[in-house]
C-alpha cells in the first residue's frame, strides 16, 4: 500500500512536471517561431546576395520546429492531465522527431557561421556585373548597401569607377550626398559590405541556433518526464 502511494505521489509529480515542461516548450517554441521569423524576414534586405541555401534552411527548420512545439504542448498539457497513454505516446514520437530537427537545425546555423564567409564572398563578386542589368540584383545591391551603410564588396573599388548612388551617403530617406561627382569619406560609406554582411550574419546565426539548441534540450526533458508518465499510468 504503502509503496503505491509513493509511485502514486511520484506519478504525480511527473504529471506536474510534464504540465510545467509544456508550458517552456510553448513559450520557447514562440521564441524560436519569433527569432525565426525575424531573422527571415531581416534577410530579405539582400536575400539575392546571400543565395545561401544552407542558411535559409536551417532558419526555416527553425521557424517550423518553433510552431510545431507550441501545437504539440498543447497535446502534452492534455494528455497529462486526462493520462491519455495514446496521446502521450504520440506526443513522445512527435517530440523526439521535432527533437532532432531542432538540434540539426542549431548544428547548421552553427557550421553556417564558419563558411558563412568564403560563400558570401564569392557570390558578392559574381554579383556585381549584373548591377543595372538585373532588377532583382541591383535592388539587393541598393538595400545592403542602404541598410548595412557600406560600399561595394571589399571597398566602393569594386565598383570600377561606376559607384551605385546607394554608396552615398543618406542623409534622410530619400535625400543623399553626392558622391558620383565627389567620392570621399564624407560622401559615401567607405566600409565594404562582405564584413559587414557576415557579421550581421553570424549574429543572427547565433541568436537562431542557441535558440535552437536550447529548444531541443528543454524537449529532452518532456522526453523523460512524457515517457515516466506514461510507465506510471496504469
Amino acid at each position: 500500500m504503502g509503496m503505491g502511494g509513493a509511485m502514486d505521489s511520484c506519478g504525480r509529480c511527473m504529471k506536474v512536471s510534464l504540465i510545467a515542461v509544456n508550458v517552456i516548450i510553448f513559450l520557447s517554441g514562440a521564441v524560436a517561431l519569433a527569432v525565426g521569423t525575424w531573422v527571415w524576414v531581416s534577410r530579405s534586405f539582400s536575400s539575392t546576395l546571400m543565395n545561401n541555401n544552407m542558411f535559409i534552411a536551417s532558419v526555416a527548420v527553425v521557424v517550423v520546429s518553433g510552431a510545431a512545439m507550441m501545437l504539440l504542448s498543447v497535446l502534452g498539457c492534455c494528455g497529462a492531465a486526462k493520462e491519455v497513454k495514446c496521446m502521450l505516446l504520440t506526443y513522445y514520437i512527435l517530440i523526439f522527431i521535432i527533437f532532432v530537427v531542432a538540434l540539426v537545425g542549431g548544428i547548421l546555423q552553427f557550421v553556417f557561421r564558419e563558411k558563412v564567409h568564403t560563400t558570401l564572398d564569392r557570390e558578392m563578386f559574381a554579383s556585381i556585373p549584373y548591377y543595372g542589368v538585373k532588377h532583382e540584383y541591383t535592388k539587393a545591391w541598393d538595400d545592403t548597401q542602404t541598410f548595412l551603410q557600406c560600399c561595394g564588396v571589399r571597398s566602393h573599388n569594386d565598383w570600377n569607377g561606376n559607384v551605385p548612388e546607394s554608396c552615398c551617403k543618406e542623409v534622410y530617406t530619400g535625400k543623399r550626398l553626392d558622391c558620383k561627382s565627389s567620392p570621399n569619406p564624407t560622401t559615401m560609406y567607405t566600409d565594404g559590405c562582405l564584413e559587414k554582411a557576415v557579421n550581421f550574419l553570424r549574429e543572427n546565426a547565433v541568436n537562431v541556433g542557441a535558440t535552437a539548441i536550447v529548444t531541443a534540450i528543454i524537449m529532452a526533458l518532456a522526453l523523460v518526464f512524457s515517457c515516466g508518465l506514461f510507465v506510471k499510468i496504469e
